[in-house]
């Protein structure tokens, strides 16, 4: 059996909630090394790396504000080559000095891409020549000079295993080669960078493990994956309109796939570099399920995602792009193009006051693998957001559990009961732990 095979294997059975009656909290899985996790990627209280993609560069006519209101850490956004280099050699960064004052003035991050091609270079498509990827390496170095020193996690393209962004084809090699050359510069401008990739399209293994294998992992500090569920396609084609997805597509299938991905690290990864994964797009359209399951699945999704140690979840997107009920990619926003909030927005609310301030314990010991009960801490304090992707049932959360209060995943107070047994949903709920604190929640 393939090493990295059996490296999954072993995480999966180590992961995986115990089945019985024996109760406690399997803590958030630590990344192996001896190295620092960048700064920017460590773990911290919420709301630090939750967020949006965003496609504006000025959104103080409503979108700022809205988010702003949210509570949200950080933002995604592109910073295209053609249009900061119309001229070689001549920088334009009107866009992204706009975008980055804006988000210092509210406190927010950004992972920015560095991305696409340039008519000057290359006809526009994606690096091949030596002449392309010194030109982008000049570029880069200029852009993050500019910004060294502010709250920015730079990326390297944007799904450049799909031939609809490295054009006119994806190529491993080509891709490598661009990150050899742009990394130094961009290293070089600020020594300090944070630098993460590739921004993988859906889970394509096969594309990850050959950038790892030719030396990806010694360039950057995070991986970043678009772990849209569904295979090839965003969705299954034999789902249709509003239907509630099956369990192969929902928020915490993606579980597994993390698995894997942390198996390739590990076998791949320089000696005693740490190295996280990220969540750096991924969201569900409403053409394809309702706005009610829409919010679940956008609690579900940063829920999951922190218990399993991913510091950093960006949901695609924060506004619908478009008005076409029809059109998938019109649809994928938590608040609708005219700016009225979906359930997602609320959902997103509702959790990071719930939580703010909280860091992530771990995941409860349950009987099923299909409950969640996620723990987490804020000084003595405890929260559990409780959900299952199953149908509503009765769970035991384990003795000595004093539950002082409850809202839903859209803030709304609710009625449970005050000891262990719990109903769970598809919807999570925020249960307040009153103390003492049984000493199994504690993870000891």
């Amino acid at each position: 059996m393939p090493r990295d095979v059996l490296a999954a294997l072993v995480m999966v059975f180590a992961l995986a909630p115990l089945t019985g009656c024996t109760f406690g909290v399997i803590s958030v899985p630590q990344l192996s090394g001896t190295g620092r996790v960048h700064p920017a990627l460590e773990s911290k209280p919420i709301p630090a790396g939750l967020g949006v993609n965003i496609h504006f560069y000025d959104g103080r006519d409503g979108g700022l504000p809205m988010l702003a209101q949210a509570g949200i850490d950080m933002v995604r956004k592109d910073v295209l080559w053609h249009v900061c280099e119309t001229a070689p050699g001549r920088y334009d960064f009107s866009r992204p000095d706009r975008l980055i004052a804006d988000l210092e003035s509210l406190g927010l991050g950004l992972m920015l891409g560095v991305e696409y091609g340039n008519p000057l270079y290359d006809d526009g498509e994606a690096p091949r020549t030596e002449e392309c990827r010194k030109a982008y390496a000049r570029f880069c170095a200029a852009l993050v000079r500019r910004y060294a020193g502010k709250n920015v996690i730079w990326e390297l393209w944007n799904e450049p295993n799909l031939d609809i962004f490295w054009v006119p084809a994806s190529d491993v090699d080509q891709y490598i080669a661009w990150c050899k050359a742009v990394v130094p510069a961009i290293l070089q401008a600020d020594p300090n960078a944070c630098i993460v990739g590739p921004a993988l399209g859906r889970c394509d293994f096969v594309f990850l493990e050959q950038c790892f294998q030719r030396g990806l992992l010694d360039l950057i500090d995070g991986v970043t994956v678009h772990p849209y569920r569904g295979g090839l396609a965003r969705y299954p084609k034999t789902v249709e309109p509003k239907q509630r997805l099956p369990l192969r597509s929902d928020p915490e299938s993606a579980l597994r796939d993390y698995d894997r991905i942390r198996a390739l690290i590990e076998r791949y990864k320089p000696a005693g570099k740490r190295i996280p994964i990220l969540s750096g797009e991924w969201g569900y359209s409403t053409t394809y399920v309702d706005r009610a399951l829409q919010g679940k699945y956008l609690a579900r999704q940063w829920l999951a995602n922190m218990a399993y140690g991913v510091p950093i979840s960006l949901w695609y997107d924060w506004h619908d792009d478009g008005a076409k009920a029809g059109d998938m990619e019109h649809n994928f926003g938590t608040v609708t193009h005219d700016y009225k909030p979906k359930p997602a927005y609320v959902a997103m609310g509702t959790l990071i006051a719930e939580l703010r301030g909280y860091t992530v314990v771990g995941r409860v010991k349950l009987a099923s693998k299909n409950d969640f009960a996620v723990v987490f801490a804020k000084g003595d304090a405890r929260k559990l957001a409780i959900w299952t992707r199953g149908e509503p049932h009765d769970v035991v959360l384990g003795a000595g559990i004093r539950v002082s209060g409850a809202v839903d995943h859209l803030g709304r107070p609710i009625d449970v009961p005050t000891g262990s047994r719990q109903q769970v949903t598809d919807a999570p709920r925020y249960l307040t732990i009153c103390g003492p604190t049984p000493l199994w929640l504690e993870g000891k």
